[in-house]
């Protein structure tokens, strides 16, 4: 068997990354593809780093360092990006929806294309976790911690749904101005935590609250964006409208979920949430130039492009290789920053060290599972190459969980 050296492994590398740049349109905006992995990657160690999973004698229970550790809020407002994936996604949606008109694709093909791509990857996670359940409770594993891994495996899911939701009202929603329903965002709040409205009302903003950056995202593909003045004004007034809302208000400070906390500003989204998706959104479009610079480096490129085929294979897995990896690491007993009680800044340090294991993690559901995504996980290497030449459709950038 022939040893492959550093330095041949590397040129290797190079010569591949080479290959994918060449192959690529000259006119594609590969800042597109770099907000999606940024968002993607984002979320990814967002979970990893205030998702804990405590071991109480044969239970497993949910914790976060948010809880003990309140001043960590500001990791919250690093890592939670899923504003720029709706952005992201409504822009390619409208692009992609306008290109099927012209070329005469009708409606239902366009949309069963899109939303079969985006969900074909969720049979894998389905089938594995109701099998590991079925397992796990006939083998007397507490049900508490059987319910509390499920509910953590499955959790990415309801992103899908809405996801799907407003990829199927693209063609509705196309001149929409982000303006209407941000104002249904502030007025449910208004009626909840103004007038005492049933708590259920919350979860009209679940659809109202993502549609705002979406149709931030069809505004960019009609142009309206591009000035850079947009981008600012999305910035600055949507961090001041948060920190208005947080100091005054009696909003939470963390963008994501606190066990325990009485409100959440993602569990349904608040007006606190979507305000600050939208300083999110300036931001990224603020960037989109210096991605485009970037994304002129092959190597760069090319890890970009390999996330955006591998996205969803990412997305749904990453809190299984969190999980496979605290189960694992019980046979040795209870590990700090993996099974102790996030309470201390010793926990952070310790999780950070656990951070590459769970990549690693990570790194064997997608080398298992990729194939549900891409088609044919022999031949990943190459399908990169080729999603990136004119005549092949299958690009990240059509994928639908852009």
């Amino acid at each position: 068997m022939t040893e492959v050296s550093p330095r041949g492994a590397r040129h290797r590398l190079r010569h591949s990354a080479a290959r994918v740049d060449a192959a690529t349109p000259a006119d594609r905006d590969r800042a597109v593809d770099a907000l999606r992995a940024i968002a993607i990657l984002g979320v990814v160690l967002g979970h990893w780093l205030v998702t804990a999973l405590v071991a109480d004698g044969r239970t497993l229970r949910t914790a976060s360092p948010l809880q003990h550790m309140p001043w960590l809020a500001p990791v919250s407002w690093a890592f939670q990006t899923l504003a720029v994936f709706f952005l992201v996604g409504g822009h390619v949606a409208t692009r992609s929806h306008a290109s099927a008109r012209r070329r005469g694709i009708p409606y239902r093909r366009w949309l069963t294309t899109r939303l079969s791509r985006l969900f074909k990857p969720v049979a894998a996670v389905l089938t594995l976790w109701t099998v590991a359940a079925t397992l796990l409770l006939l083998t007397g594993a507490d049900f508490l911690t059987v319910r509390t891994l499920v509910k953590l495996a499955l959790s990415p899911l309801w992103f899908l749904l809405v996801f799907a939701a407003l990829t199927a009202a693209t063609p509705l929603l196309t001149r929409l101005n982000p303006l209407w329903p941000l104002a249904v965002v502030l007025h449910v709040d208004l009626l909840r935590f103004g007038l005492d409205a049933p708590s259920w009302l919350g979860w009209v903003n679940l659809a109202a609250g993502w549609m705002v950056p979406y149709a931030l995202g069809a505004a960019w593909t009609r142009g309206e964006l591009e000035r850079r003045r947009a981008g600012w004004i999305l910035l600055a007034g949507g961090a001041a409208v948060t920190a208005a809302l947080v100091a005054w208000a009696g909003y939470p400070a963390s963008m994501v979920g606190v066990p325990g906390a009485a409100v959440s500003n993602l569990d349904p989204p608040t007006l606190a949430a979507v305000t600050f998706g939208l300083a999110q959104c300036g931001l990224a479009l603020l960037l989109r130039e210096r991605l485009r610079r970037a994304m002129r480096r092959p190597m760069a490129w090319a890890a970009v492009a390999l996330v955006n085929l591998s996205a969803m294979t990412v997305f749904l897995w990453h809190q299984t290789a969190l999980m496979a990896t605290t189960a694992t690491g019980l046979l040795a007993g209870r590990l700090p920053g993996l099974h102790t009680r996030p309470e201390g800044l010793d926990w952070v340090a310790a999780r950070l060290v656990w951070l590459p294991v769970f990549a690693l993690a990570l790194g064997v559901c997608w080398a298992a599972f990729r194939s549900y995504e891409q088609g044919g996980g022999g031949r990943s290497r190459s399908r990169v190459v080729r999603a990136h030449r004119p005549s092949d459709r299958r690009t990240p950038a059509d994928v639908p969980h852009v």
